[in-house]
This record gives C-alpha cells, sequence and structure tokens, in this order.
C-alpha cells in the first residue's frame, strides 16, 4: 500500500506545507542545529510552499547536505538520498526489476502462454525501488536529496526531470507512478560541471558560500557550548584567514567545529602558532595545502 497512484492519468499531488513562515523555518531549523541565514531560510520557504526542488550550488563543505538533514529533522520527515557518482544510471537511481526473482517465476511457469506469464512477472511484486522512486512512493513527509549531481553523467540529469517536474515516474510495464504526497526535495551541486537549463527551469536556485564570521561564530558557540567565548572568535578568524589561501581544499564549516572541539579536548586557552601548527591536520587534509598555509601564516615548518 503506496501513496501514489499507478496508471496513466496524472494524481493531484497532496499540498501539505512544511512550514507557515520564514522565521518558523529558522527557528525550527536552529532546533534542529542548522543555523540558517536569511537567504537560506527564504529559500527553503520558497521551495516548500511554491512546490519546487532546491538546486544548492556552493563550494564543498558550506552545509549543503546537512540543510537537507535539517530540514527532515525540523519536520519529522523520512530522508532518502541519492548519491551520485560517476557512473550511476537508472537501476540505481529510479528503479530495477529483481531479475533473479522473476526468472524462478517463469521457471515455474514453463508450459504457460508467454503473455500470461509476462504480466505475472512484471508487476509490484518484482520492483525494486531505488532512491527516486521510494521517495515518490512513500506517503509519508519526505525529504528527498539528490546529493553532488554534477559528480553523475549528464545523461542522469534526463531521469531527473519527469521526477523534478511533475512529481511522477513511468514505469513501461506498469505506468506512471505519482507522487500521493509531493516530497521536499533538495539537488546540492558543487559546480565542478554545468547544470542542463531543463533541470534548473525546474528548480529554486540557492548559492551558498562559507559563512560570515558572525554566522559561523554562533555555529561553533552552539555546537561546541563549553567553549571559551574568545577562543571561539579565534577559531573562526584563523578558519577565515586559511580560506583566503589558495588551497586545494579549504575548511569546511564542519572541519571549524571539529577543530573547536580539538581545541577544548586539548585544554588550548589560545590559538598560538604552536597549537596551529600541532593541529593543522584537523582543518587541512592535503599535504600542499599545509606547506601554503605555513608559508603564508608565517608559521615555522
Amino acid at each position: 500500500m503506496f501513496g501514489c497512484h499507478v496508471g496513466r492519468v496524472r494524481n493531484t499531488v497532496s499540498e501539505s506545507m512544511l512550514f507557515t513562515s520564514v522565521d518558523e523555518v529558522s527557528g525550527r531549523l536552529a532546533e534542529a542545529g542548522y543555523l540558517p541565514s536569511t537567504d537560506i531560510a527564504t529559500a527553503v520557504f520558497l521551495a516548500d510552499h511554491l512546490g519546487k526542488p532546491l538546486l544548492i550550488e556552493g563550494p564543498a563543505g558550506v552545509g549543503k547536505t546537512e540543510l537537507a538533514k535539517a530540514v527532515a529533522a525540523a519536520t519529522a520527515s523520512d530522508l532518502v538520498r541519492l548519491q551520485c557518482y560517476e557512473g550511476i544510471d537508472e537501476a540505481r537511481a529510479l528503479y530495477e526489476w529483481n531479475h533473479a526473482k522473476q526468472l524462478l517465476r517463469i521457471t515455474a511457469s514453463q508450459g504457460e502462454d508467454w503473455d500470461a506469464t509476462k504480466d505475472h512477472v512484471f508487476t509490484e511484486e518484482f520492483l525494486l525501488s531505488r532512491p527516486l522512486l521510494t521517495a515518490i512512493r512513500n506517503p509519508d513527509p519526505t525529504v528527498l536529496l539528490i546529493d553532488e549531481l554534477d559528480k553523475a553523467d549528464l545523461e542522469v540529469e534526463g531521469l531527473l526531470l519527469e521526477v523534478l517536474g511533475d512529481f511522477q515516474v513511468t514505469v513501461p510495464e506498469l505506468g506512471t507512478i505519482t507522487a500521493g504526497r509531493r516530497p521536499f526535495v533538495v539537488v546540492t551541486s558543487n559546480a565542478n560541471r554545468e547544470l542542463s537549463e531543463a533541470l534548473k527551469r525546474r528548480c529554486l536556485f540557492l548559492h551558498i558560500d562559507y559563512p560570515s564570521a558572525e554566522l559561523e561564530g554562533a555555529i561553533v558557540r552552539m555546537k561546541v557550548p563549553e567553549l571559551d567565548e574568545q577562543l571561539a572568535e579565534s577559531v573562526v578568524r584563523v578558519v577565515g584567514a586559511l580560506r583566503e589561501l589558495e588551497l586545494r581544499k579549504a575548511p569546511s564549516i564542519a572541519e571549524t567545529v571539529d577543530w573547536a572541539r580539538t581545541l577544548l579536548a586539548l585544554g588550548a586557552r589560545n590559538v598560538g602558532e604552536s597549537v596551529v601548527k600541532s593541529t593543522l591536520g584537523v582543518l587541512l587534509k592535503y599535504r600542499s595545502d599545509h606547506k601554503v598555509a605555513l608559508d603564508k601564516l608565517k608559521l615555522d615548518r
């Protein structure tokens, strides 16, 4: 029993809203451990009320994926995640048939007319839902996260157009499966390649960059409340200075929080030169970035 309709005629998708105002978005996301900027809260509110997928672009580590998780947590919704990668195909994204089980049924039906056998093997019993179809068929509140779409091949975007535009999936052997309740869709991209115009037309767009020092400081204080106020400010200042450098991978927000927890665990009273040098591996994960940081920040190697 699924919250969907199978057939050639679309149902009207339920328009149950998750949020009633931008302020409510901000408050409920904060309760879920995510401090949004006004732009982020507004984009989430509009995506919810306009029934549009939210396409989020920005560098790795700015909280794109975490936003989807926070929306799910804040609204008690199921989180369904499609992690994209090079080579992902329809069978991994939409659905596939359970061929082994179908073969057993065909073997057991030997001697029957093929048309009759075919009607028995192409049914719900043999259909394996993958993330996109799972989200469409879920009757409960659902957040569908299509993560790092820019890593997938261009052809994958074609598979998404029906889902993102009409909240439905067509299975040729069964018909069109339309969502009974529209999922809240978040599509993320690190902008390693340009996404298609057709996909972008179906989405609201949000660019997330690294947060302001004020907002990142608030995030650190929320995640590591035991940290001294002045030390928290120093953490944010040093991380901000690192992000100004030409690094292979700048520190993410999560790494800022990890560094704050590291300093707390070490009992550090400040972020002096020796502390920064000995804990730089928490923030920077490439040897070349360590060299750049040590050179530019005038730290002895």
